[in-house]
C-alpha cells in the first residue's frame, strides 16, 4: 500500500499556566503536525514540537525538514516496509530529531491503522496503563510550594520538581515543598542542565540528610558524561541522564562508563518511536531502567510515547503530563485521563478517529 501524500500544518495550543525551567518559559504549545495518507485513503497523524534549548530546532526547520529531504524519501514507499521507510527518515538528513519523531509517529500510525492495530499492541501489549508525575514548574519557593500542594490536593503522589537556577534558592524549593506535601509524596528533581559537579554533590548530599528525593535528573550540562559519572560516584541518589541522551550509542556510552542509575527517553529527542525503542532495549540489556518523558508536546506525540511506555517493560518512570498542561483539552482524545494514570484506547493506531 503505497504513500501518496504528506502535509504540514502548523498549530498551537495556549497552556493553563506558564511553564517555566532553568533553560525557558512556555506560554503556548506550538506544534507542527504531519499527516500520511495511503493510496486507500487511510491517513496517520504526528506532531512534532519545538525546543531550541534541547534539540536545536524551529518550527521553520522542523517543517522544512520533514517537506525536504523526508517527504522526498518517503511518497510511493509501501507502508508495508515500515521498517525500510523508518530507515530512510532516519538517514534523510543530519540531526532534525524532532522533524524525524513527527513522520515516525505518522507512519506508526498509520500503519497501525492500515492492519487495524492499537500501537500499544504492535509494540507488544502491556498491562498496567502508564502513571505520570506532575511537574512543578521553576518559581520563587513559597509560589512552588503553593503549587505542589494543589497538585497534591488534585491527586498527584509523584512530583517532578523544576530547579537549577540558584543553589540557595533550590534547596529552600525543595524544603518548602517537601513541608507542604509531607513524606508520602515522591519527589523527582530536574535541574535542566543547571548545576556544576562538586555543586550537585553538595546540594543532593544535603537534600540526602534533610528532604528526600526519588531521583536527580541532568544536574549538570549535556556534554558532561564525566560530569554525570562524578556526580554518580559521589552520592546515593539515583542520577537520571536527560539531554545527555539523544540516541542509542549515547545510551551506550553512558551505561559502559558507569555515568547514570537512570535514563529519560524522548520522541524529540531519539527521532522517534523507533530509535527510542532501541535506547530502552539498549537500556535493558545492561539492567538501567527508564523513564518515557515528554517536552511541551501536542496529544499526537504525548500519546504515542504513552503506547510506547505501556508496551515496554524497561520503560519505568512516566513523564507524561504535558497534555494536562493545556488551557482546552482536546475534544479528539487518544487518552482518557484517571487521576494521574493514562488509559490508553484500543482503536488502531494511536487511537484517534
Amino acid at each position: 500500500m503505497k504513500i501518496t501524500e504528506l502535509q504540514t500544518q502548523r498549530s498551537s495550543m495556549p497552556l493553563e499556566k506558564t511553564f517555566k525551567t532553568a533553560l525557558r518559559e512556555v506560554t503556548e504549545i506550538e506544534v507542527i503536525d504531519v499527516m500520511i495518507r495511503l493510496e486507500n485513503g487511510e491517513a496517520g497523524f504526528g506532531s512534532a514540537a519545538s525546543t531550541w534549548q534541547i534539540t536545536g530546532e524551529s518550527l521553520a526547520s522542523i517543517q522544512a525538514a520533514i517537506e525536504g529531504p523526508i517527504k522526498s524519501l518517503i511518497l510511493n514507499q509501501d507502508i508495508e516496509e515500515l521498517e525500510d521507510i523508518l530507515t530512510k527518515v532516519e538517514r534523510s538528513c543530519a540531526g532534525n530529531t524532532s522533524a524525524k519523531a513527527a513522520v515516525d509517529i505518522a507512519l506508526h500510525d498509520v500503519y497501525c491503522r492500515l492492519f487495524q492495530l492499537p500501537l500499544h499492541q504492535y509494540l507488544g501489549g502491556g498491562s498496567d496503563f502508564p502513571e505520570t508525575d506532575m511537574t512543578i514548574s521553576i518559581n520563587a519557593p513559597d509560589v512552588m510550594q503553593t503549587d505542589a500542594r494543589h497538585r497534591v490536593k488534585q491527586g498527584f503522589n509523584v512530583l517532578k520538581i523544576k530547579v537549577g537556577n540558584n543553589e540557595q534558592t533550590d534547596i529552600s524549593r525543595i524544603q518548602k515543598i517537601r513541608e507542604a506535601v509531607g513524606s508520602d509524596v515522591q519527589l523527582r528533581l530536574d535541574a535542566n542542565q543547571g548545576w556544576k559537579p562538586k555543586q550537585a554533590v553538595k546540594i543532593i548530599r544535603y537534600l540526602e540528610e534533610n528532604a528526600g528525593v526519588e531521583l536527580v535528573e541532568q544536574p549538570v550540562p549535556a556534554h558532561d558524561f564525566e560530569g554525570l559519572k562524578y556526580i554518580r560516584e559521589r552520592v546515593d541518589t539515583p542520577i537520571m541522564a536527560d539531554e545527555s541522551v539523544f540516541t542509542p550509542f549515547d545510551a551506550f556510552r553512558l551505561i559502559s562508563m558507569g555515568a547514570v542509575d537512570l535514563l529519560n527517553i524522548k520522541l524529540m529527542k531519539s527521532g522517534g518511536i523507533r530509535r527510542a525503542r532501541q535506547i530502552a532495549d539498549t537500556a535493558q540489556s545492561a539492567g538501567i531502567e527508564c523513564m518515557i518523558g515528554s517536552m511541551m508536546e501536542s496529544n499526537f506525540s504525548i500519546t504515542a510515547a504513552a503506547h510506547l511506555a505501556y508496551a515496554h517493560r524497561n520503560i519505568t518512570y512516566y513523564d507524561l503530563d504535558a497534555a494536562l498542561w493545556l488551557k482546552e483539552q482536546a475534544a479528539d482524545k487518544a487518552i482518557t485521563w484517571r487521576g494521574r494514570t493514562a488509559e490508553l484506547s484500543n482503536k488502531p493506531g494511536l487511537g484517534f478517529s
